[in-house]
């Protein structure tokens, strides 16, 4: 799946937020659900084995130990919680074009998606997963993961000029709950039995729609100004509004700025306008199909061929 119109990378919003008054904001999949195809039984596989690897990437990261030994556990953590045969499925140093990245993830001679490891104590910083994502690219390899551990980040490859990448997911292994939907989407999709190219592209695709850069974009659109302006309308017993006078006082005084300014902004607009598009299209070619006579046949009554006739 090849989103149009992208920049270099958007942000989706994945990650927990906390009210002013201290209250926990809901997760995202909290509040529109999990996008995984994996059983119950996988299901708490990984939640258990997450739990447990809590502790120990709470160890380490007092530790502070190495990249070398932080691929170690990311290895054992891809065994125990996401099920794959770490000494068949998961190769450490993979080689692309003279040069390794650190491990990959391989079913059925098909590479899955690239890990690139830091060790804990280290930020992850966008600069990180850059050279992961080039030799995805090179390699036709859609999905790469970046993580030290602690954090785990989850990237889809765009192949265009130049290479782009779409941060899908985002979760703290260690301070987030192991039952959470939060990581349990993340973990599940990434799981030997959740992986597809469909649930991955459904989940990318559900978190395009959804994420706070679209929303923004989807209530400054003209339909949706249309639909508030008619409501306005209602409720102020035929009080006319302008349509720009709407959009002027969501943008300057309600929609939060960073939500429409900026390349996310911009390339979240684009998406809309290219979704609504598709949604226009599909609505017209339905209509098409309605309108379309109903041709059934029927015998008349000297017993030859049917006949057909048009009903209305």
């Amino acid at each position: 799946m090849a989103p149009l119109g992208f920049s270099s990378q958007i942000r989706l919003d994945t990650t927990a937020r906390m009210h002013s008054n201290g209250v926990r904001a809901p997760l995202y999949s909290e509040l529109v659900g999990v996008s995984m195809g994996i059983s119950a039984k996988v299901s708490a596989r990984i939640s258990t084995q997450l739990k447990r690897y809590q502790g120990v990437l709470s160890a380490i990261q007092k530790k502070d130990i190495s990249e070398a030994d932080t691929v170690t556990v990311i290895n054992d953590i891809l065994a125990d919680a996401c099920g794959y045969d770490k000494y068949h499925e998961v190769t450490s140093q993979y080689a692309i074009r003279g040069t390794f990245v650190d491990l990959a993830v391989r079913v059925d001679d098909t590479i899955r998606y690239l890990i690139e490891v830091k060790a804990i104590g280290i930020e992850l910083k966008d600069i990180h997963v850059k050279q992961a994502i080039d030799y995805a690219a090179n390699e036709g390899i859609e999905w790469v993961v970046l993580t030290n551990g602690a954090m785990w980040r989850v990237y889809k490859v765009h192949f265009g000029q130049p290479i782009e990448k779409i941060l899908v997911c985002e979760v703290d292994l260690i301070s987030s709950s192991p039952k959470s939907g939060e990581i349990l989407e993340c973990f599940g999709n990434l799981s030997r039995e959740g992986f597809s190219k469909s649930t991955m592209a459904d989940l990318l695709h559900q978190k395009q729609v959804t994420n706070k850069f679209t929303v923004a974009a989807l209530l400054v659109s003209d339909d949706m100004l249309d639909d508030l302006r008619k409501e306005i309308r209602r409720l102020g017993s035929g009080i006319k509004v302008d349509i720009d006078y709407l959009r002027s006082l969501l943008v300057n005084d309600i929609i939060k700025r960073d939500l429409i300014d900026g390349e996310e902004a911009k390339a979240a607009a684009q998406n809309v306008k290219r979704l609504q598009r598709a949604a226009s299209r599909k609505k017209s070619s339905a209509r098409e199909v309605e309108e379309q006579p109903v041709v059934a046949p029927v015998e008349d009554g000297s017993g030859s061929l049917p006949r057909a006739i048009v009903t209305p």
